[in-house]
């Protein structure tokens, strides 16, 4: 009677098979959540991120302490499994190297759209919430923060009927605040259009600090209009 190899040596054994056979065994690989990151500048005026693309409006300044607003998830259509992007409002970033953000991404990873709420505190990486998102809900979000490195961030799927709330530390600068949307992939979906609305910087309408459009990918946006305005495409 053949005694049972261990487990140990039964693996040895098959790893040398198909070594022989030109075939190699791999762990498979673990998969980094995206970094909504602070922007970089390129060409033409438009702000790059390190791993992706911003683009809507963006205001400069010191002393930036909240921002609120909300926005309308479009439904996207996947031109390929690297299409991810997020609309997202916040602090810091444009200038800075550290970013305070919440928002919504639509990932097509999946080979379909799949929508998460999440916030970020740059360079920590994101966290995603597990409440269902589905295109065409209505969202507001704020980050405020009490100048000295204390942040609240909130986000808020009224069509959903759920609020996430979160409270951070962070040695920040302060110094933009921006309604924008992003692709770390570098990749965008399709969709017809997005719409920011209600967007307040410091207690008064984004208008007040004469924000910065910035182009995006295949995307643009329209005037900015008592704190509110569309991503289209370009």
């Amino acid at each position: 009677m053949t005694r049972p190899r261990p487990a140990k040596a039964a693996r040895a054994a098959l790893a040398a098979l198909l070594g022989l056979s030109g075939v190699a065994l791999a762990a498979p690989a673990a998969t980094a959540a995206p970094s909504f990151g602070p922007a970089h500048y390129g060409n033409g005026g438009h702000a790059y991120s390190g791993s992706g693309v911003w683009g809507g409006y963006v205001s400069q300044g010191r002393n930036f302490t909240s921002i609120t607003g909300g926005w309308t998830m479009p439904t996207v259509h996947c031109n390929s499994r690297n299409d991810l992007f997020a609309p997202w409002i916040g602090i810091d970033g444009y200038g800075s190297q550290t970013v305070e953000q919440t928002g919504v991404e639509a990932s097509c990873a999946s080979g379909r759209p799949v929508y998460s709420g999440w916030y970020e505190m740059y360079p920590a990486p994101p966290v995603y919430f597990s409440n269902p998102v589905s295109a065409g809900d209505v969202f507001t979000a704020s980050v405020t923060t009490n100048g000295r490195g204390t942040y609240a961030l909130k986000l808020t799927d009224v069509t959903k009927g759920w609020t996430q709330s979160t409270q951070k530390s962070l040695n920040a600068r302060n110094v933009s605040a921006e309604a924008v949307i992003e692709s770390p992939s570098q990749s965008y979906p399709s969709f017809s259009s997005l719409n920011f609305s209600d967007i307040v910087v410091n207690g008064q309408i984004f208008d007040a600090y004469y924000p910065q459009a910035i182009d995006s990918g295949p995307y643009t946006e329209t005037a900015l209009q008592n704190g509110s305005f569309s991503i289209i495409p370009g």
